[in-house]
């Protein structure tokens, strides 16, 4: 934590950064280098150059207010992205809200497979995205495809309303919409590219997991029903109705789910072209088209 006042001023930048590292470090946090500097460059408003240019800069009694809150926060184990209120994704920065999965970098798997697997970046393309959320993939996939028009799929309008700030604010917004519905219940017509985050953790598994994701990630986005293969089955099912003839379909997939998804994808008439692994080589998503 901060210590406080220094021979009557509140310390400089720097020793606010390095006590801060410190008491996250003890805490047993293993990110607590980058934590400490991402909390106090947005408690103090200020950017990496800043604090280089000017280390000994006292903290105002705002920002070591701040800060403090956001250490507070930190060490009750909220996630530094849903305390900064933003992520990076695909090089995008991507605002965040209680509705909203936090980006994480396994994601980009399906953005890289769908892109990897597009014969011309420059056709329009037409793209729908399922479970939207921040609107990470869809904003990602439309700022790589300056022709493609997407629509984002959600039934929290929180999400839809994050997705449609991040959309505009990545220079895509207006190629892109947003639709309050379950799964594809409202939508219609031919779609060159379908891509899904869909909740795929077993309901059992859920007071399992980590709470930073526990108690902080949106259980809507997270409970994949029984089995963790709810969201998928109805995907698959509304697979051979809204694909177009060379249309594909490309999902994330908890790391555990790739024969399962086989098994779904044969029995709703669909052909595997990829499983896609992520950095940590866990299978992590499949890209799909009609057989």
């Amino acid at each position: 934590m901060i210590e406080g006042r220094v021979g009557g001023k509140l310390p400089g930048r720097a020793q606010a950064l390095r006590e801060l590292r410190r008491t996250l470090s003890e805490a047993g946090f293993e990110t607590a280098a980058l934590d400490a500097r991402l909390l106090l460059l947005t408690a103090l408003g200020i950017s990496a150059t800043d604090l280089i240019a000017w280390p000994d800069t006292p903290l105002s009694p705002g920002q070591a207010e701040t800060l403090a809150s956001y250490t507070g926060r930190r060490l009750a184990h909220e996630p530094v992205a849903r305390i900064i209120g933003e992520r990076e994704f695909w090089g995008l920065l991507f605002r965040l809200s209680p509705e909203t999965l936090v980006p994480r970098p396994d994601t980009e798997t399906v953005v890289e497979t769908a892109l990897a697997l597009l014969p011309d970046r420059r056709a329009p393309l037409r793209i729908v995205d399922f479970g939207t959320g921040s609107g990470c993939i869809l904003v990602a996939l439309l700022h790589e495809l300056p022709y493609a028009t997407g629509v984002g799929i959600d039934l929290s309008f929180g999400a839809l309303s994050t997705a449609r700030d991040n959309a505009l604010a990545n220079g895509v917004g207006a190629r892109s919409h947003f639709a309050l519905s379950r799964w594809a219940d409202a939508m219609s017509g031919s779609f060159d590219l379908i891509v899904s985050n869909p909740p795929y953790i077993a309901s059992a598994v859920i007071p399992t997991l980590d709470r930073e994701v526990r108690l902080h990630d949106p259980q809507l986005a997270l409970d994949g029903g029984p089995d963790g293969l709810e969201p998928y089955r109805v995907l698959l099912g509304e697979a051979g109705r809204l694909l177009g003839p060379e249309g594909l379909l490309v999902v994330e997939i908890g790391y555990d789910q790739a024969e399962s998804l086989k098994g779904l994808a044969a029995a709703h008439g669909l052909e595997i072209l990829r499983i896609a692994h992520d950095l940590t080589g866990t299978p992590r998503c499949i890209a799909m088209k009609r057989s």
